[in-house]
């Protein structure tokens, strides 16, 4: 399956802000927005001038994109569903990038990164309602129940799994039971849980052009 790839930090420099891309790393002292706070490249330094609507528009597709780890084929057809179902594009595009398998594996607190979340998906490591799916794309649905397959279980990867998922903060739609290490889609995200450190509105506008 194809994947984006390159440097992580460097995307977060190009962005110019935090995406949070390596999970914890980007709250250390390492993130590399505290180090170089300017794009990358030999004039990155010297920043760059006033941006077009245009430029303003793509920003914000790109930055989409690399906070969702998608390609350029794989994030346009989000563009279309949201623009084939009834109701405000810009909302309903977040709430189908927002009930992807693997993002919401990486807001249950199951894994550290989005990266991280579509790898083990990948290998198999979690469950949809009982039943074993390995596809990171698949669009959850409410009452939706995510567990960890009890033969990974072992992996060391989910080692102190427990005292991390005591210090995440889980959105309101959805839910997780610590003891059991067992997750829950409660409902669609909706207003303020729709809120992401990109505008959906000038991501449409690209796309409409």
């Amino acid at each position: 399956m194809a994947t984006t790839t390159g440097s992580k930090c460097r995307m977060c420099r190009r962005q110019g802000e935090k995406l949070f891309l390596k999970g914890e790393r980007c709250g250390t002292a390492k993130c590399a927005i505290l180090k170089r706070n300017f794009p990358p490249g030999a004039h990155g330094a010297k920043g760059t001038g006033r941006m077009s609507g245009y430029g303003l528009q793509l920003r914000e597709k790109q930055k989409a994109k690399r906070l969702y780890g998608l390609l350029e084929a794989q994030f346009r057809k989000y563009y279309e569903n949201a623009r084939r179902i009834k109701g405000n594009s810009s909302e309903i595009m977040v709430r189908l990038l927002e009930t992807r398998f693997d993002n919401v594996v990486f807001r249950l607190g199951l894994a550290k990164s989005r990266a991280m979340a579509r790898q083990m998906v990948n290998h198999g490591m979690f469950n949809i309602n009982g039943h074993k799916n390995d596809i990171p794309s698949v669009a959850l649905k409410p009452n939706d129940v995510i567990t960890i397959d009890p033969s990974k279980a072992s992996k060391k990867i989910f080692e102190n799994l427990h005292d991390q998922l005591k210090k995440h903060e889980t959105p309101s739609w959805l839910f997780i039971d610590v003891e059991k290490l067992e997750g829950k889609m409660l409902s669609y995200p909706e207003g303020e849980e729709l809120k992401q450190p990109f505008d959906p509105k000038f991501i449409i506008e690209f796309y409409s052009r």
